[in-house]
């Protein structure tokens, strides 16, 4: 039976309130699988602000946001399988440490970030033509020195360090820095150094916030 929740967000200074409704979301669904099958979660924000969470969606504007449970979904040939933020530890996580390291970011971040922008397909290419792990546009690749943006290596630490201005651009608020990675640091500034209103930018951001605060817990449960 599908799990749907909606949350009013009143302004994106509230995102981490995202944080709690997943963790209601995650538990309500624990209660409703009766087997260890998988109980994935996916997100959309509705034009109106509105935050939907479901395990089973319904709507062709949900996106996969966390993948729970042992077993995983069949994926279609032509794309790799999606895997869940604590996976990501274990799938190009030395070009990813590297890469946090030469840019000084945090690797939990850099890893919420390919997440979300490309699932950890190397070979993902956008509809806009942004390329790879962090969907480079052909200009921005150009910019960091990336000459084959399909490169793992390469794509990581052109990308980190793309993230890494942004965040000095930015005071170092990841929220402003995130929104100026997916709708441009142009659009942030031209909308009064605020998330610009955009539809996609409004799910990335608290997405890829979601993902991060997930991967950082567990970083931290891991040394403690």
């Amino acid at each position: 039976m599908p799990i749907a929740y909606r949350q009013n967000l009143s302004s994106f200074e509230q995102l981490h309130r995202a944080n709690h409704l997943l963790a209601a979301v995650l538990f309500a669904i624990g209660l409703c699988v009766a087997t260890p099958a998988a109980a994935d979660v996916f997100h959309f924000v509705a034009e109106d602000g509105t935050s939907h969470f479901s395990d089973q969606p319904s709507d062709p504007r949900f996106r996969l946001l966390l993948r729970t449970g042992v077993e995983a979904r069949p994926s279609s040939p032509k794309s790799q399988p999606r895997r869940g933020p604590h996976d990501a530890r274990r799938h190009f996580d030395l070009e990813i440490s590297a890469a946090a390291q030469a840019s000084g970011i945090e690797a939990d971040l850099l890893h919420a970030v390919v997440k979300i922008e490309s699932g950890f397909n190397p070979n993902a290419v956008s509809p806009k033509g942004a390329q790879g792990l962090m969907q480079l546009m052909p200009a921005t690749a150009r910019r960091y020195g990336v000459a084959d943006p399909f490169d793992a290596a390469q794509n990581l630490r052109g990308g980190a360090h793309h993230l890494r201005d942004l965040l000095n651009q930015f005071s170092n608020n990841k929220e402003l820095a995130l929104a100026a990675y997916n709708a441009g640091a142009g659009a942030v500034l031209a909308h009064g150094r605020r998330i610009p209103p955009y539809a996609e930018t409004a799910r990335y951001v608290p997405a890829v916030l979601q993902t991060y605060e997930l991967l950082r817990r567990s970083t931290q449960a891991i040394v403690n």
